[in-house]
């Protein structure tokens, strides 16, 4: 999510200002809402410390 970008205060003032600001949170909710999962999205439950010592493994592997 994007909510560790947002790490500055800003000031939106006017009418058109705050419903631009408006008008975008609300766009980036309903995207939100609508992602499909891709292959790299997939999850992996690991049961038992040698699952988890095999998985380790293959990423250390992977990620070399």
């Amino acid at each position: 999510m994007a909510t560790s970008s947002i790490t500055k205060n800003f000031i939106v003032s006017g009418e058109e200002q705050v419903e631009m600001f408006a008008n975008a949170i609300e766009e980036s909710y309903q995207e939100s809402l609508h992602r499909v999962p891709t292959p790299d999205m997939r999850i992996t439950h690991l049961r038992g410390s040698e699952e988890v010592k095999k998985f380790m493994a293959k990423r250390k592997k992977t990620n070399a």
